[in-house]
């Protein structure tokens, strides 16, 4: 069973946990368009592809499949989510399964405006979002919504461009910086990571892992505490269930006043998600398990609460560097 993983990036200790939960019946195979990307090194074989964008990314993808007889395929950035899923068929038709949610579903939870809108027809708590500068100053005139907010990417991805406006000033700036984008409400309260994993043969929610979030870098969890809730663990059944999801996912949820707001929605591993495994959260065995046609059992809150996980600096010394 042979696993290829793109946009590796920074992901080595994903790598090393698949690595090991392969145990020697099957290699990892990873592709990343950068070779500088650190986790390329930790895989048992890697390449450089061209970026996700190129015309011939989906076809190089296929070939490295064929040559390496690849059994699935997963990626680790939102923006590739919705092309592998929307090419899901073409890699099944060479043998292929492709880990990741079905393309609507992607391209639902890619899009902040339409996650907010589901969010609100499925009764689910979330930020007031506004596509619209006019709107958005009539629900400030009628004290709906109040400074700060924030102006991101409609479609934007790990924290890239988000801007906080202290004033309409401020805020008409930055949205007309570039098309596209949505003002938000500011919620304030304790930010909350919870990865998921949804057994791609039952449907069903088998593993969640909730970690109260101490300290953020580069759009990703540096410091954790991993805590449980029954309530957040009934809501996040319910919101996936609703949402379709699939296989491993990563939910930004705001604790404010004990009401749980949905933040964002990621269909993939969540760049927290060591914690989770740290703590006995083996996704990568729920993976395994599957592609072998093997269901997983529900073990929801199966952890001890207050482990910190705390991020910290490793280095990959390489010379000579080959591509291929």
């Amino acid at each position: 069973m042979n696993i290829l993983i793109t946009s590796v990036g920074r992901r080595t200790k994903l790598l090393e946990y698949f690595k090991k939960e392969l145990n020697e019946e099957g290699k990892i195979v990873v592709t990343d368009c950068n070779n500088l990307a650190p986790a390329l090194y930790v895989a048992d074989e890697y390449y450089i592809v061209p970026k996700i964008n190129h015309p011939e990314y989906i076809s190089v993808l296929k070939k490295i499949c064929k040559k390496e007889k690849i059994t699935a395929i997963l990626s680790l950035i939102d923006p590739e989510l919705s092309l592998l899923a929307k090419h899901s068929d073409e890699f099944s038709e060479i043998g292929v399964t492709s880990i990741v949610s079905p393309y609507e579903v992607c391209e639902l939870f890619l899009d902040k405006y339409a996650t907010f809108k589901f969010c609100r027809k499925n009764n689910f708590n979330c930020a007031k979002t506004y596509t619209s500068f006019t709107d958005f100053q009539k629900a400030l005139d009628k004290k709906e919504i109040n400074f700060p907010v924030f102006v991101k990417p409609r479609k934007g991805s790990a924290s890239l461009n988000i801007n906080i406006a202290r004033n309409i000033e401020e805020a008409k700036i930055i949205f007309s910086s570039s098309e596209d984008m949505i003002i938000q409400e500011f919620l304030k309260g304790q930010e909350i990571g919870v990865d998921v994993y949804i057994d791609m043969i039952s449907k069903e929610v088998v593993s969640i892992f909730i970690k109260e979030k101490i300290a953020m870098r580069a759009g990703e969890t540096d410091k954790s505490k991993s805590i449980k809730s029954e309530k957040l663990f009934r809501l996040i059944e319910e919101f996936v269930s609703k949402a379709e999801l699939i296989g491993p996912i990563d939910i930004d949820v705001f604790d404010i006043n004990g009401e749980y707001y949905i933040s964002e929605v990621n269909p993939r591993f969540g760049g927290g998600y060591p914690h989770a495994y740290e703590c006995g959260i083996n996704f990568p065995k729920y993976i395994v398990n599957n592609l072998k046609g093997i269901k997983n059992e529900k073990q929801i809150g199966n952890y001890q609460e207050n482990v910190y996980m705390m991020k910290h600096d490793i280095l990959t010394i390489k010379r000579n560097l080959i591509t291929k």
